[in-house]
C-alpha cells in the first residue's frame, strides 16, 4: 500500500514536471508566434509607407517641373515716392519712430 502511494505521488510530480516543460514550451511558442507576427506587421507598415514616401517625391518632382513649388509667396511691398510716404506720415498711417 505504501509503495502504490509513492508511485502515485512520483507519477504526479513527474506529470507536473512535464506540464510545466509543455507550459513553458507553449508560452514560448505563443510569444515566438507574436513576435513572428509583429514583425510582419512592422515590415507590411514600412513597405507602405515607402510607398506612400515614392508617390509624395514623384509629385513633388512633378511640381517643380510643372513650376510650381512649396514657399510661400512673399508680397513685396509697394515703392512709394517721397510725397506718398509724406501724406501717409501727416494723416497718421505710418509712424516714421515707431513710437507709441
Amino acid at each position: 500500500m505504501k509503495m502504490d502511494e509513492e508511485k502515485k505521488t512520483q507519477e504526479t510530480e513527474d506529470n507536473s514536471k512535464n506540464d510545466n516543460g509543455n507550459r513553458v514550451q507553449q508560452e514560448t511558442t505563443s510569444l515566438l508566434d507574436r513576435a513572428d507576427n509583429t514583425a510582419k506587421r512592422i515590415e507590411e507598415a514600412n513597405r507602405k509607407a515607402i510607398e506612400v514616401l515614392e508617390k509624395h517625391e514623384k509629385i513633388m518632382a512633378r511640381d517643380v517641373l510643372g513650376g510650381k513649388s512649396e514657399r510661400i509667396a512673399i508680397e513685396k511691398q509697394k515703392e512709394t515716392s517721397p510725397e506718398e510716404y509724406a501724406n501717409k506720415i501727416m494723416k497718421g498711417e505710418v509712424n516714421p519712430l515707431e513710437i507709441e
